[in-house]
């Protein structure tokens, strides 16, 4: 544990942590989620359970992660020890239920990178003229991009494949130089670069005609909309959005320094994450309200409804020379994607790394070819023939696909968080707060309040939503 790596400071840490929590969840998942659930009520729910239920869980993982400086299999039991007193190896379970969820969503997630690199190629060849690109600058229809993704996504396994296999190569590259050299270092030049892209989308789709029918949707709530299955799904984003339930917090907070404020980083990841989730919705509403689209188009709202959107900004533009907009803004939008992806992908990696090296004794390269080769053969492959010749094959009456999300981030990650939240109340104890406040050295005021919450409210909250999930599942 002394040679143990740490952060090089707590805005590298702070900016990894969001990395890891600034991926589709906020820029992919929510915005569609938004838009099936009413705009408003969704946003102001969403918002009600990131401050009540995802910052006290971060601080949970956190305590954990800091406190056994270890993978996060064993550190629900090198957490909980204390003079006299070692936790029974059974709370490894939830470790192990993390690093099942953390397969699962890397299984889909990494083909939902290919998807996005698709995207950008094909984009590419439209503004060479090339054939078979998707060329925004000129008017298309909506059965066009219903096609283009039928044709290139759904249809073409052979190509996604390739796609897919470039964006985990990418994550091969920078995970085979560590979690310092690698991680941290590509997370420094990636997340400005991310935001910059994501402000400069803000911005142009704010100045859209008719965008304030987009904002007024978003923000205006519906409260017939709120509902406890409303509740089910948002606590389900909360914990994707955040990278709750799967190690990724427990792991990372392994690197944390000793003396680091882990209220402060909490409150400020949660903080970042939820601005950034209501950034990419003033990002996606206006445009597509600019377009009179849909806004309840579901999963496929970004492939098929937004390069509608941005044609149909072009086309819109008084000057023959700005109709390479939609062409540029598409472009950036998907790269904003990509980056997004990736640094999320690379802490959940780092999970199941995490665990062969420490646990298995084996060398980090091997590990990570373990990792992600294991994960390409029995996840992305699957995921991606689940839109070919497997889209028969059901699981859970879904596709492999959708099964991977469904037990990855509804059961996985509800009861690894469930999990963690027991064993810090009842196993941790006093230890959780001594950590808190670093054992005295940085008192909090809100250290006993959040013990209180964590211990006797949130458990009960996670069961709650969670049975009802699952009674509406099997009825």
């Amino acid at each position: 544990m002394s040679t143990r790596q740490t952060w090089s400071s707590r805005l590298t840490y702070i900016l990894t942590v969001a990395g890891a929590t600034i991926g589709f969840g906020a820029t992919w998942r929510f915005p569609y989620l938004v838009g099936e659930n009413g705009g408003g009520a969704y946003v102001l729910t969403f918002i009600a359970v990131m401050m009540l239920v995802g910052i006290p869980i971060i601080l949970v993982e956190n305590v954990i992660g800091r406190r056994a400086q270890a993978n996060s299999v064993d550190a629900f039991a090198l957490a909980g020890r204390a003079p006299g007193y070692s936790p029974s190896p059974l709370w490894k379970i939830f470790g192990y239920t993390g690093l099942l969820g953390a397969f699962g969503i890397l299984a889909y997630y990494m083909v939902i990178g290919g998807w996005v690199i698709s995207y950008i190629w094909h984009i590419l060849l439209g503004v060479v003229g090339a054939s078979g690109g998707l060329d925004l600058s000129s008017p298309i229809t909506k059965e066009l991009t219903e096609s283009f993704y039928s044709d290139t996504i759904e249809n073409s396994p052979l190509a996604i494949t390739c796609y897919t296999l470039v964006f985990v190569l990418i994550n091969w590259v920078i995970l085979r130089k560590g979690v310092i050299q690698g991680i941290e270092r590509s997370v420094k030049y990636l997340m400005p670069l991310l935001l910059l892209c994501l402000l400069v989308m803000v911005i142009r789709n704010l100045t859209l005609d008719n965008a304030a029918e987009g904002v007024r949707f978003y923000l205006t709530p519906d409260f017939s909309k709120i509902t406890p299955r409303l509740f089910l799904d948002v606590l389900g984003q909360v914990f994707f959005a955040l990278s709750l339930g799967f190690g990724v917090m427990i792991t990372l907070s392994s690197h944390l320094n000793q003396k680091e404020d882990m209220v402060k980083t909490a409150v400020i990841t949660g903080i970042i994450n939820t601005l950034v989730a209501v950034m990419a919705g003033f990002m996606i509403f206006p445009s597509l309200f600019s377009a009179n689209l849909a806004p309840d188009s579901g999963p496929s709202l970004v492939f098929k409804s937004l390069p509608l959107a941005f044609s149909a900004a072009a086309r819109r533009s008084p000057c023959a020379r700005k109709m390479f907009l939609g062409n540029f803004f598409a472009i950036v939008f998907f790269l904003l994607l990509v980056i997004a992806a990736l640094t999320t992908s690379l802490t959940i990696y780092q999970v199941i790394i995490s665990v062969l090296v420490e646990r298995l004794r084996i060398s980090l390269g091997r590990a990570i070819n373990l990792t992600l080769g294991g994960i390409f053969l029995f996840g992305n492959l699957p995921c991606i023939l689940a839109y070919g010749p497997w889209r028969d094959v059901r699981i859970l009456d879904r596709n492999i696909f959708d099964a991977f999300d469904f037990v990855s981030g509804n059961i996985c990650f509800v009861i690894t968080a469930l999990g963690a939240t027991i064993f810090v109340g009842w196993i941790m104890k006093n230890n959780a707060k001594d950590e808190i406040d670093n054992c005295g050295t940085l008192p909090h005021k809100t250290t006993g309040l959040w013990f209180v919450w964590v211990r006797y409210v949130i458990p009960v909250v996670i069961i709650a939503i969670f049975a009802y999930g699952l009674r509406g599942f099997f009825a």
